[in-house]
């Protein structure tokens, strides 16, 4: 089979749904690969690229529709301006298409899909769980949009992001606010912070807390119990009062912070309004909101899409197509999630296609098959267990006598062993009494003097060994005033031997630590 790869003819788009390294891939997989002429300039792919890599090179679109098994695209079939004729109507019952096609905004380009009798796939619809996340082609634009948002902000924010202290005075770090701790979300973060800003995250559903804090970035928690984890890794449309709640946080960061970046989204519906006029008005003038929501419609209430709209001196950015900026990245990226999913719907690699729809990541990725629409998939089944027999009750126990609780056990121990210490000092001669003494100081005094050192400078295991051999340098340094010249002897020995340890340990924990410098 052939795989044709166009030219994307959307306004804008830059980037190709193959990259030359793809191609390669592709020809493992059995396939012949033919690309458009051009389809790679954009992304700096040029068509001797494509050749040296066993490409054919397709004089136009028409040529390469008429001789494709498979179309590879990116955005969603569009009129053809060369070609005069729509894209979905290049497609016939012989023919797989795979793309993003958004199914549930575009049902007349569905009906127009399915009429042709075609296959299609669509990217979009990649159902997000862990077995699919090399075809997730959805999570590999949100980071590089995530990514891109900041680099956009700091375009328009005038400022340095990390704080500096210069003989000119003295410039405080940039406040960066996140709302949706997504991919997106992430990859926002990550950014923000590498620049050096302080970022603070807020996000619906708890679960993201710990990945933001481990990005060294501080997460917003609202005083309100209602969690907002949805279906397949998005969040969900929360309550009334928990929306007052939220926006009423929203607005009190917006005085405080100087970036907003916004990446909310419900699949299905149009994007929320989380940012009010009332909230940009409330921000400091030369602020900065980036809404990576604004094909949706946007989060912030002004927010113009694919333009920086000036509302009171804050410029909000709602461009739309932030991967096609970066359309080298973006397309490697998403050529290598195209050639994932191909070996998955390749399995015997001869270069013919299978769609396995008894597989939940196939099934859910295939909106048309063989023209008729099979979108929406069944939710996809988050185990293959199969549940357990219900068990027999157990027998109702024993009444047992109830046991002793552990304060009083606590108190009972520390009484047995101070009646044993009071003992052993009634009986015990006056010189055992005065190395128990000693021992009990040195296994004090030692154990605190190097069990205290920052965490930073030890291993678990040395920090174990160090305070142990610390017990044996002070308890050797006791002994040293011994009259007996043998006791003298073998507290220098002990002394030594526990300082090596000592400065081995530490010498070890450095060359372990500096495996973990960049």
């Amino acid at each position: 089979m052939q795989v044709g790869v166009p030219k994307e003819i959307d306004s804008g788009e830059k980037r190709v749904a193959i990259s030359p390294d793809g191609v390669s891939k592709l020809q493992k997989l059995g396939y012949e690969v033919c690309i458009e002429r051009g389809a790679g300039v954009g992304a700096n792919f040029s068509d001797a690229d494509y050749e040296a890599k066993g490409a054919s090179i397709a004089p136009d679109a028409a040529a390469l529709w008429d001789g494709a098994d498979i179309v590879l695209k990116v955005s969603i079939p569009q009129e053809h301006p060369g070609a005069g004729r729509h894209e979905a109507d290049l497609l016939d019952e012989h023919k797989t298409l795979i793309g993003f096609v958004w199914p549930a905004q575009n049902e007349e380009l569905m009906q127009r899909l399915a009429a042709t009798g075609g296959t299609v796939l669509a990217m979009d619809c990649i159902p997000r769980i862990s077995r699919a996340q090399n075809y997730d082609a959805l999570s590999t634009m949100a980071n590089i949009a995530g990514y891109r948002a900041v680099i956009e902000a700091g375009q328009h924010f005038g400022r340095f992001f990390t704080g500096q202290i210069t003989a000119a005075g003295k410039v405080p770090p940039a406040k960066v606010l996140v709302i949706g701790a997504g991919v997106a979300g992430l990859a926002a973060i990550g950014t923000a912070v590498g620049m050096g800003a302080i970022v603070r995250a807020f996000d619906t559903r708890p679960e993201v807390k710990e990945q933001v804090e481990s990005m060294n970035a501080e997460f917003l928690l609202l005083d309100f119990e209602e969690d907002g984890s949805g279906e397949g890794g998005y969040a969900k449309t929360m309550s009334k009062e928990f929306i007052e709640a939220e926006m009423a946080l929203f607005l009190e960061q917006a005085k405080e912070v100087d970036i907003i970046i916004t990446t909310a989204l419900i699949p299905g519906k149009p994007a929320p309004k989380l940012i009010t006029e009332e909230m940009v008005r409330a921000m400091k003038a030369g602020s900065v909101i980036v809404d990576l929501a604004a094909e949706q419609g946007g989060n912030c209430e002004c927010t113009v899409p694919g333009e920086v709209a000036k509302v009171h001196g804050v410029s909000v950015v709602g461009y739309t197509d932030f991967p096609s900026w970066m359309a080298a990245q973006s397309s490697t990226l998403y050529s290598n999630n195209l050639c994932n999913l191909m070996g998955a719907l390749t399995p015997d690699k001869d270069g013919n296609i299978v769609v396995d729809m008894t597989d939940e990541v196939i099934r859910g990725a295939t909106v048309i098959e063989k023209g008729a629409i099979t979108w929406p998939p069944p939710p996809p089944r988050l185990s293959a267990a199969p549940k357990n027999a219900p068990a027999a009750p157990a027998p109702a126990p024993e009444p047992k006598r109830p046991a002793l609780s552990a304060n009083v056990k606590s108190y009972l121990g520390v009484g047995v062993l101070a009646a044993a210490i009071l003992g052993i000092g009634f009986a015990a001669p006056e010189t055992f009494l005065r190395e128990m003494v000693t021992f009990i100081l040195a296994c004090f005094l030692g154990w605190q003097v190097v069990w205290n050192v920052t965490p930073a400078l030890h291993t678990p295991l040395m920090s174990v060994t160090n305070a142990i051999s610390g017990i044996i340098v002070i308890g050797a340094l006791v002994q040293m005033s011994n009259p007996s010249s043998w006791a003298v002897g073998l507290a220098a020995f002990a002394i030594l031997m526990a300082t090596i340890n000592i400065a081995g340990g530490f010498l070890v924990t450095r060359r372990m630590l500096r495996m973990f410098q960049r």
